[in-house]
């Protein structure tokens, strides 16, 4: 899933912005939760069955949802990167949907 890929690189470029006390903090939970999207899908590419598939999937869209809370978050305490955290809220979105459109014909 390449837009998850780009969604990682994203966040992971855009944390660089965050002031440095969220360097280790906000910044460090929303590079690992990015990465986690990309991480189950291809893990979960390579499974068998699509029950297995779909465990994997699940997993990604619950990262999905951790990205969207940690944006949403920094929009709320740093104001001045709302405009950069709204690109990328809408490809997490776009990412979500994705994700559910695939669990939904695995099930």
């Amino acid at each position: 899933m390449a837009k998850s890929f780009r969604l990682f690189i994203d966040c992971h470029k855009f944390c660089r912005k965050l002031p440095p006390e969220e360097k280790y903090e906000l910044g460090s939970q929303l590079r690992r939760a990015a990465f986690s999207i990309t991480a189950n899908v291809a893990e979960g590419s390579a499974k068998a069955t699509n029950a297995h598939k779909k465990t994997y999937l699940d997993n990604a869209l619950g990262s999905a949802y951790e990205v969207e809370t940690a944006i949403l978050t920094i929009i709320e305490l740093y104001p001045g990167l709302k405009t950069v955290c709204e690109i990328n809220l809408g490809i997490c979105i776009e990412v979500q949907k994705m994700l559910n459109a695939l669990i939904e014909k695995l099930s």
